[in-house]
């Protein structure tokens, strides 16, 4: 059964908004992690993964460029091994398939409640 995330309104919109425009450009195995307790320096993670550097690339700069407020931060550009765009109480690591498996933030995080997102929720949720 799939917890429904809980958050502020306006950081839930976000993270939904990202999460579609990740879908868009085929990212898979995305997650959201609630750090709320855990973590001062972010509320939430949002992880996913993608199969090739250009697939990094496209799922990061569809991100930065269509939310309706800008990342603070952005790191990994250069790479798009692993991308990391800060919001402040939210930030989106996209990884190449074989460094997320290296850096494995989620065993990290285990602590946090995990929410799955596919492109099956995201459907439903539209109709």
């Amino acid at each position: 059964m799939t917890k429904a995330l809980k958050g502020s309104g306006d950081e839930l919109k976000l993270i939904s908004q990202i999460v579609d425009l990740a879908l868009e450009k085929k990212a898979f195995d995305i997650i959201s992690l609630d750090l709320r307790g855990l973590s001062s320096v972010s509320d939430y993670y949002l992880i996913c993964s993608a199969d090739s550097e250009p697939q990094v690339k496209a799922i990061s700069d569809n991100i930065k460029n269509n939310t309706l407020i800008k990342p603070f931060h952005l790191e990994g550009y250069e790479q798009f091994r692993w991308v990391l765009l800060d919001y402040g109480e939210i930030m989106v690591h996209i990884f190449r398939t074989k460094d997320r498996e290296y850096y494995r933030l989620e065993k990290l995080w285990a602590d946090a409640e995990l929410l799955k997102y596919s492109d099956e929720i995201t459907k439903k949720k539209s109709l």
